[in-house]
């Protein structure tokens, strides 16, 4: 679903930091922690991981998967492009 490493890059480009992130995706800071410390792919509660994955999305960054198209292939994180009128 999402690593670690996607983690700390998708809150880099959205330059936030733990707290925030915690704050937007309505889980506690040990929680985001943990999740960024972990190894690889973050395993947890799946509702905790979805709610800090839709919290990323929602701030407009898009996760790459493992299988997405790409020309070198891996896993990734870029921020979406701004569509006039929305935010």
């Amino acid at each position: 679903m999402i690593t670690s490493q996607q983690m700390r890059a998708a809150r880099a480009l959205l330059g936030i930091d733990q707290k925030r992130l915690a704050e937007l995706a309505k889980v506690s800071l040990p929680t985001i922690q943990r999740m960024e410390a972990s190894d690889g792919q973050v395993r947890g509660v799946v509702e905790t991981l979805v709610k800090v994955v839709t919290a990323l999305e929602r701030a407009g960054v898009e996760l790459i998967g493992e299988n997405a198209t790409s020309q070198t292939g891996g896993r990734g994180v870029r921020l979406r492009q701004a569509v006039a009128g929305q935010q």
